[in-house]
C-alpha cells in the first residue's frame, strides 16, 4: 500500500532538508559531481523533448477505455480494471522532468543495451529510444491492451530501436536476460512491491558491469519500496547510490573504495 498524501509530503520534506543542492558545490565524488553538472544541469531544449511531450498531450486527451490486467502493486488512483488512456497518461506515465532526466542520462552515458521494466503507454520508453537511436531498447509490459497502445505510439514517433516483451516479468525477465548477457542501463518501474523489486535486482546482478546504471522508480512510494531500496543498497556489489526521492540510481563502479550514498535535490 502506498503512503498517504500526508505521509508522502512528510517523507519529501525530510528528503529535501537533508539533500544536497543541485549545483554540485562541495561534492567530493567525481562521478556524482559529473552527474549533477553534466546531466542534471544540462538545460538544453532538445528537439526530442517536443516530440514526446506532443505525444503525451495527445494521450492526456484520449478518452479511449482500456481493460487493464495489472500484475504489479496496482494503481493508487483506482481499483477498476477499466481505465482511460488519459487517466493512465496522467497517473502512470513518468512526469516530464524525470522522463527528460532519463533522456539526458542515456544521451550522456550512451548505454547500448537498455532495459525497461514497465512500458505503460511508452512515454518514458520514447525518451530512452530517442536519446540514443543506436541503442537497443528492451521494454517489458504485462498488460496486452497497454502494449497495443504503446506500439501505436512508437510507430507515431517512428522509433525503430525498441523491442517490446509481453507478459508477466516473473515469466519473461529470465529469458530476456539469457538473450542479453550485458545490461548497460535498466529502469525498473513495473512492480512497486518489495519482494519482486529485490528479485529483479538479484536477477540483473549477473548481467551488470562497472558502467551499468540501475534506476529504480518510486523508491519512497511505500514502506515496502523503501525497504526494498534499503536492502538493494546494502548489497556488496553496490558502490554508489543517488536518491532523487522519486527515483533512485545505483552504480557499481569499482573506483569507489567505500560505499557512497547521496541525496540530491531535483
Amino acid at each position: 500500500m502506498s503512503y498517504s498524501p500526508l505521509q508522502a509530503a512528510a517523507k519529501y520534506f525530510k528528503y529535501y532538508v537533508h539533500a544536497a543542492n543541485s549545483k554540485g558545490h562541495g561534492m567530493h565524488s567525481p562521478f556524482v559531481y559529473e552527474f549533477i553538472t553534466k546531466v542534471m544541469n544540462d538545460f538544453t531544449k532538445y528537439d526530442d523533448y517536443a516530440k514526446v511531450e506532443t505525444l503525451r498531450k495527445e494521450l492526456l486527451n484520449d478518452t479511449t477505455e482500456l481493460t487493464i490486467e495489472d500484475m504489479g502493486a496496482g494503481s493508487a488512483v483506482t481499483a477498476s480494471d477499466k481505465r482511460t488512456v488519459a487517466s493512465i497518461a496522467k497517473n502512470a506515465a513518468k512526469p516530464k522532468k524525470f522522463g527528460q532526466l532519463l533522456y539526458r542520462m542515456i544521451k550522456f552515458y550512451q548505454p547500448q543495451t537498455v532495459l525497461e521494466l514497465g512500458t505503460s503507454l511508452g512515454v518514458t520508453t520514447s525518451y530512452l529510444a530517442l536519446a540514443n537511436p543506436s541503442a537497443k531498447i528492451i521494454t517489458m509490459e504485462g498488460a496486452p491492451a497497454i502494449i497495443n497502445k504503446a506500439s501505436d505510439n512508437f510507430k507515431k514517433l517512428d522509433l525503430q530501436n525498441i523491442e517490446i516483451v509481453s507478459g508477466n516479468f516473473d515469466n519473461t525477465l529470465s529469458e530476456v536476460l539469457q538473450n542479453n548477457s550485458k545490461i548497460d542501463f535498466a529502469f525498473i518501474d513495473g512492480n512497486h512491491r518489495q519482494e519482486p523489486t529485490e528479485r529483479y535486482f538479484e536477477q540483473l546482478l549477473p548481467h551488470i558491469h562497472n558502467e551499468t546504471l540501475l534506476i529504480f522508480d518510486d523508491i519512497h512510494w511505500s514502506k515496502e519500496m523503501e525497504t526494498a531500496w534499503k536492502n538493494i543498497l546494502s548489497h556488496e556489489a553496490v558502490s554508489c547510490d543517488i536518491d532523487l526521492f522519486y527515483i533512485g540510481i545505483v552504480s557499481f563502479r569499482k573506483e569507489f573504495k567505500e560505499k557512497q550514498s547521496f541525496s540530491v535535490r531535483v
